[in-house]
């Protein structure tokens, strides 16, 4: 079984924004937009209860920043909710090219972020329609620190 397959997110998520980003500069604003709404505060407050947050977070940065060098613009982050599960899809506009986790490289070169994300999410994956492409991961918000 591939490490990145091609499906869509489990179940349905109710979207709760959608944030479109032009460039890297713009993450930090992504990340704390995240934070306020999962925890309504921009900074970690007690990280032993917002250490699920935190996993969404840095899955988000790695989704984002991926899209952002190797995709084709307009990039477009959105947080869905179903329950207690979170859900970051990020999507961009290259179509033929999907999530492909570095192999056979110097760690020191960079290219493990999808490797991070399938480590940290309940599930993830990826998926394409007409002109866009979609990579995204859940994350449990109901289970205590791990």
């Amino acid at each position: 079984m591939a490490l990145w397959q091609s499906a869509r997110p489990p179940h349905a998520f109710a979207e709760v924004w959608c944030q479109e980003l032009g460039g890297l500069g713009e993450l930090a604003g992504l990340r704390a937009r995240l934070r306020v709404s999962m925890t309504d505060s921009a900074t970690v407050r007690d990280p032993a209860r917002d250490h699920w947050s935190e996993r969404l977070v840095l899955i988000a940065d790695e989704l984002t920043s991926n899209a952002l060098r190797h995709g084709g613009a307009p990039v477009a982050a959105i947080l869905g909710r179903r329950h207690d599960q979170w859900l970051i899809a990020v999507r961009d506009s290259a179509i033929g090219v999907p999530p492909s986790p570095a192999q056979g490289r110097d760690p020191g070169l960079g290219g493990f972020g999808l490797y991070l994300v399938a480590d940290l999410s309940t599930a993830h994956g990826w998926y394409t329609e007409p002109g866009a492409k979609t990579a995204w991961a859940v994350v449990d918000g109901s289970v205590g620190p791990g």
